[in-house]
This record gives C-alpha cells, structure tokens and sequence, in this order.
C-alpha cells in the first residue's frame, strides 16, 4: 500500500523499525540505574526533568504526564523518598503544595544528562553532511509530532 506521499507503508515500517532498533542498541537504562543506586521508571524520571523547568502543583504534574492526581502522587513520593523532591506551600493557595527539585535532584539530573545524551559512537564516525541532513529529517520529524500528537502513546 503506498501513502499520499508516494512512499509504501513497507518502508514507513522499516525506517521506523530500524530507528527503534538502533535506540534500543544504545539504551543506557541499566548504566543510569547503575549510577543512581535506583531506576528512574514509572513516570518518575519524566516528572523529575520536567521539574527542571521549576516548581509543579501536583494537578499540572497530572495533567501533563496524563496521568490521574493519585498516581501522580505516588510518583512524587517516590520521588520525594530517594530526596530528589520537595513538597513545599503553594505561595497563592496555602491548600495547595509545589514540588520542587532538591539539591540531590539537581545532581540525578546532571548525572542522567550525562549519560542518556552521550551520543553513540557510531554517529561520531557520520560525515558532517550525513549529520546534517540526520539532523534535520529528525528535527522535522519532531515539529511534525509536535504540530499533531495524533497516536502518540497508543
């Protein structure tokens, strides 16, 4: 079957199976949990990098991991039980609380930087051309996602 661009859905199926099996190759899961003494699952590292942005309620640390608020919470005090977060007052709303990265959070995050975006050597061994245009086919493939988040998770 061939798509509206003239591409067949075969070589849609492959280049998507061969990007997930050349991430898959690198995963460093294993490494960061190795290095951190614990694993980052369960929502619990997505929550921890988007607190680098600054403080979250819980309700928007929900709403943005589409998750419902008592999940969110067990991600926190999980969070919370490795001392990574804080549960501090809502400046606005005293019946609320913020979650805030601690200083060791701050220090998973360096160290999970450090890690997960360590490129591949194989991409080192790319010619500048061949990494330019890698570069720009994802970056259209990540505006394209953004523009229509279509089945993402599904």
């Amino acid at each position: 079957m061939t798509g509206s661009s003239g591409r067949s859905d075969d070589s849609v199926q492959r280049a998507w199976a061969l990007m997930q099996r050349f991430v898959e190759a690198h995963n460093r899961h294993g490494e960061l949990a190795e290095a951190l003494g614990f694993r980052l699952g369960g929502g619990r590292g997505k929550i921890l990098f988007q607190l680098r942005e600054g403080p979250a309620t819980l309700g928007r640390l929900a709403e943005a991991n589409g998750v419902d608020a008592p999940y969110a919470t067990l991600i926190v005090d999980k969070l919370e039980a490795h001392g990574l977060v804080e549960r501090r007052p809502h400046p606005d709303d005293r019946r609320r609380k913020l979650v805030t990265l601690t200083a060791a959070g701050h220090d998973v995050i360096a160290t999970a930087d450090a890690i997960l975006l360590r490129p591949p050597p194989a991409i080192k061994t790319l010619p500048a051309g061949d990494l330019d245009q890698l570069t720009a086919v994802l970056t259209r493939l990540l505006d394209a996602d953004a523009a229509d988040p279509g089945d993402r998770g599904r």
